[in-house]
């Protein structure tokens, strides 16, 4: 998952009524809209990023925070046996047909929080990883623990985490919808503080992993949309939760057309295709590595 303003989403034990359903309201945030229609734009460095895994025939792999499926399929394709989960019943629901319709039996998706993966044994994976996925989870230290509780010894923890106030794409959607919304709820952790190396140090440290065993480098992902940067900037208006919350806020506000002028600037000046009907916009990352 790309993203969310800080105050978008909040602590799990703050719940919204839907219906007569009490929901949590970061599930609530995935459901919203169809973030599958962003993850078309993350294909390609979806796949380039799992091919640089070393994933192997049958290496046993958790793909937190999934989606749809944009690194557990390209996983699966390697030959692993895949388990993704996510909190969004709608993009467990995309994936599993994804699997499907590519035939890859060896893939799996069904629903659950990174912060409590009760269904899931101790030492089940090989590998566990999370591409701007379990960031967004709502207790930071216990998504360690749990990654590190479900990853036998001798695996790995790979994460995928966007970077505050990094100069690219995404960290900078993030800071210009933070400026249009709410404050977020008390004791809210923003999830970019996933990062930032010490705070990725201390929360694995808590999960018994010594420092030593956790390693960074900084990373880049392409967005590659078949159309404008405006035309990629309707899409994240239209299907992209968090930034349809943004837009919500500013028109309830009377800022809307300020934060489309704002958002438009940013990914007109961040695109990098020759061409004029294409868009392809680069965002850093942190890549981390534990290794157990």
């Amino acid at each position: 998952m790309v993203g969310a303003p800080h105050g978008a989403q909040d602590a799990d034990h703050h719940l919204t009524t839907k219906g007569t359903e009490l929901m949590n309201p970061n599930k609530a945030l995935w459901e919203k809209g169809d973030f599958t229609r962003i993850a078309e734009s993350m294909r390609e460095s979806g796949e380039a990023l799992v091919e640089a895994f070393g994933i192997t025939k049958g290496l046993k792999v958790l793909d937190l925070g999934c989606g749809d499926g944009t690194t557990a399929l390209p996983a699966a394709k390697f030959g692993a046996d895949v388990l993704g989960v996510d909190i969004a019943s709608n993009l467990v629901e995309a994936g599993n047909a994804r699997a499907q319709s590519l035939g890859l039996t060896n893939c799996t998706f069904q629903e659950g929080d990174a912060s409590d993966l009760h269904d899931l044994q101790d030492d089940s994976f090989d590998l566990s990883m999370s591409i701007f996925g379990a960031m967004f989870a709502p207790k930071p230290a216990d998504v360690a623990k749990e990654m590190v509780r479900v990853t036998r010894s001798g695996g790995r923890v790979v994460m995928g985490n966007w970077i505050p106030n990094d100069p690219t794409l995404v960290a900078q959607i993030l800071k210009i919808s933070a400026s249009y919304s709410p404050p977020p709820p008390e004791g809210f952790v923003s999830p970019m503080t996933w990062g930032l190396e010490d705070n990725v140090i201390e929360r694995f440290a808590g999960a018994g992993v010594p420092k030593e065993q956790v390693s960074f480098e900084r990373d880049t992902y392409t967005f590659n949309f078949p159309g404008t940067p405006p035309e990629l900037l309707t899409a994240f208006r239209t299907y992209y939760g968090p930034t349809m919350n943004a837009f919500e806020a500013a028109t309830a506000n009377g800022r809307d057309a300020d934060l489309q002028a704002e958002l438009e600037e940013l990914f007109n000046s961040q695109n990098t295709s020759p061409s004029t009907d294409a868009t392809s916009i680069p965002a850093v990352f942190l890549r981390v590595t534990v290794e157990l």
